[in-house]
């Protein structure tokens, strides 16, 4: 096993965002070539918006991924203990003090400063205070040496150098005793023994402040590498705006887990120009050097290709299963029905997700047809009616009812009636299937039987004969 320890560390206010995902699937990436730990921690320190449905939407879209961590899920709200002994030690150090600045003082001491052209940041007022009124107060961590720097030795943005003077005196405890985000990170991360963070370039300015607090906390600081953002198309920060942003509303709209999985690992990652990916081939071939600088664009219509890719491509017995509830949920039953997995290889070339494929699989289950109509102004008509009536006379007649014997039947079709099979296939695609677009007529009409197949002609024939 190797020493490498890294972790996916998300906060549940809310679903999995994707770009929380691609952090996931980076560190898990990483953690399975290098033969490392996952790690899984929960950020639910903030009380207020933390909820235990938001965290099982995590849990759940890390699953549907195949996301498994090796360790966890820890949850920081089971850590309190931890972090106020942790918070007295910098106290007792003299590396942290109370800060008794109310909110409307600090408000004021901002608001002279960019009055005076400074930097709006906290002026150190209670620094060397040492009385401890019984008032309320938060804990601040009293930055080192105010003239130095702190040099991230980022693993993908290279070197990147913060002057303490743009810093301040970090509060890591709040007035009603919970700790902020900024020390718990730090001492969860030491304590799990967290080698490399792998996380997006938004907390990157957070960086420097934890470096400080793992030295003066005497903690070995680990590696970091800072992901690029995910963009919308306008170039801004990717949200609701640009489209579904929940790795889970994924799932609800027909994609496939290892279409968002690709799509999301060469959003930002690249190996030659090599597009398709399975997990199997991302661990055998991820790693950091291929993560770019630049943020990158979310392309929907990328994503639909690769989704549409994996379900022509897929096993048609797990689509099958996977198909269910989208059936399910156009109140589509498959009881009684044609074999659902030939259905699934019918509809395969023809579908970029799960929902369109069920949409194209309602046809075959439905007792009567829905017939366009348009499309049954055009092809169901009296002009067309003595060749339907051929064409079920013909099918009736059959025994056996495979694709040879069909085409065989369609040859005598062709035969009485004269007509060539551009003539006869798209009036009796209606018939069958409702609409002018669907698999070909000789598998439609071997999925779904003679039986049916007579139904709906004779259906279409008593309709014409009625108008």
């Amino acid at each position: 096993m190797s020493e490498l320890r890294v972790r996916f560390a998300p906060s549940p206010t809310g679903y999995l965002h994707i770009g929380g995902a691609r952090t996931a699937l980076f560190n898990y990436l990483l953690a399975k070539k290098e033969q490392g730990t996952f790690v899984l921690r929960i950020e639910d320190t903030d009380l207020a918006r933390s909820t235990e449905e938001s965290v099982q939407a995590i849990l759940d879209a890390m699953e549907w991924l195949g996301l498994r961590c090796d360790e966890g899920p820890y949850y920081q709200t089971e850590r309190f203990g931890l972090y106020q002994q942790k918070v007295m030690q910098l106290l007792n150090e003299g590396k942290a003090y109370r800060c008794y600045c109310t909110p409307e003082e600090l408000d004021a001491k901002r608001q002279l400063a960019m009055e005076q052209g400074r930097k709006p940041k906290y002026d150190g007022t209670c620094r060397k205070r040492i009385d401890h009124p019984d008032a309320p107060h938060v804990i601040r961590f009293k930055l080192p040496n105010p003239e130095g720097e702190t040099v991230v030795a980022d693993q993908i943005k290279g070197a990147v150098t913060f002057r303490h003077e743009e810093l301040d005196d970090l509060i890591i405890q709040r007035s009603d005793g919970t700790p902020t985000y900024n020390f718990v990170v730090v001492v969860d991360d030491a304590e799990m023994g967290i080698t490399l963070v792998i996380r997006g370039d938004d907390h990157l300015n957070n960086t420097p402040r934890q470096i400080l607090l793992y030295q003066a906390l005497g903690y070995q600081v680990p590696l970091f590498a800072h992901v690029p953002m995910i963009l919308g198309s306008d170039k801004k920060r990717l949200s609701k705006r640009h489209g579904a942003t929940s790795v889970m509303a994924y799932k609800e709209l027909g994609y496939l887990p290892e279409a968002l999985v690709n799509y999301l690992v060469r959003l930002g990652w690249s190996l030659g120009d090599e597009e398709i990916f399975s997990m199997t081939d991302l661990i055998e071939k991820f790693s950091l050097e291929g993560v770019g600088r630049s943020a990158g664009v979310f392309n929907p219509e990328k994503l639909l290709w690769l989704n549409s890719h994996y379900i022509k491509t897929g096993d048609p017995d797990r689509l099958a299963d996977l198909l269910l509830p989208f059936l399910a949920a156009a109140e589509v039953s498959v009881d009684g029905g044609p074999e659902l997995v030939e259905v699934v290889k019918s509809l395969q070339e023809r579908s970029a997700t799960l929902v369109e494929m069920a949409a194209g699989a309602a046809f075959y289950y439905r007792d009567e047809v829905l017939f366009d109509e348009a499309a049954q102004a055009k092809f169901i008509t009296a002009e067309h009616q003595s060749m339907l009536m051929t064409v079920r006379e013909v099918l009736a007649q059959q025994r056996d009812f495979d694709h040879d014997t069909i085409e065989k039947a369609f040859a005598k079709v062709m035969e009485i009636t004269g007509l060539k099979f551009g003539k006869i296939g798209q009036p009796l695609r209606v018939v069958l299937t409702g609409g002018t677009a669907s698999p070909g007529i000789y598998d439609i009409l071997q999925i779904i039987g003679k039986e049916r197949a007579v139904k709906r002609l004779e259906r279409a024939i008593a309709l014409i004969n009625n108008c």
